[in-house]
């Protein structure tokens, strides 16, 4: 029997933030379901490498034994690296597969979803630094839960399945790749994630 979760980190996904619609819905869940739950939804820079030695700073402390990690999209791709490294369980919302491949077309200047007035810049090297992350085979599939829905327009679900085959995989006939129902699966995610 799992350990009860004390830990919960979020990644958003490209060209988002901690004011997504998903990492908001799930802060709010925090405060009114799991207060006591510490909770941690970081602005993620555009360099990859940088990304990520924030996210295991962030993380150093944690008991790997009492976390859990959510990522969507690119955050999906990183949060898969989390639970690689620390054993953690972990939702995979519409996660990237090859983010090296279909970010390569994205190298310039994007504006945050959530607030046009906020610029980064994405860098050619930055394309390098994903592929360096691509990870083999899943050491633990059966903490990690994929929620794929068939009706992503922005990456392939055939994709995403065949990466999580062997995990627990949650597929959405319909939906789409910002998962606009995802109130209807989160009693599911919260229970797979925080071990209730």
């Amino acid at each position: 029997m799992p350990h009860r979760t004390t830990h919960l980190l979020y990644l958003h996904g490209f060209r988002s933030s901690p004011r997504s619609a998903k990492a908001q819905r799930m802060a709010a869940w925090v405060g009114e379901q799991r207060p006591q739950l510490r909770w941690a939804c970081p602005q993620l820079p555009p360099s990859p490498a940088a990304a990520m030695r924030e996210v295991m700073a962030l993380i150093q402390t944690w008991p790997r034994e009492r976390m859990a990690v959510m990522g969507s999209s690119l955050g999906g791709f990183y949060a898969t690296q989390v639970a690689q490294a620390t054993g953690c369980r972990a939702v995979l919302l519409n996660p990237a597969v090859d983010p090296a491949r279909d970010l390569a077309r994205y190298i310039g200047e994007h504006s945050c979803w959530q607030n046009p007035d906020e610029k980064f810049f994405f860098r050619a090297e930055f394309v390098d630094e994903l592929r360096a992350q691509t990870l083999g085979k899943l050491a633990h599939p059966e903490r990690l839960l994929a929620v794929i829905a068939k009706g992503d327009e922005v990456l392939d679900w055939r994709e995403m399945q065949a990466r999580y085959a062997g995990c627990r995989i949650k597929l959405l006939e319909g939906s789409d790749h910002g998962l606009s129902d995802f109130d209807d699966y989160l009693h599911e995610l919260t229970e797979f994630l925080l071990c209730v």
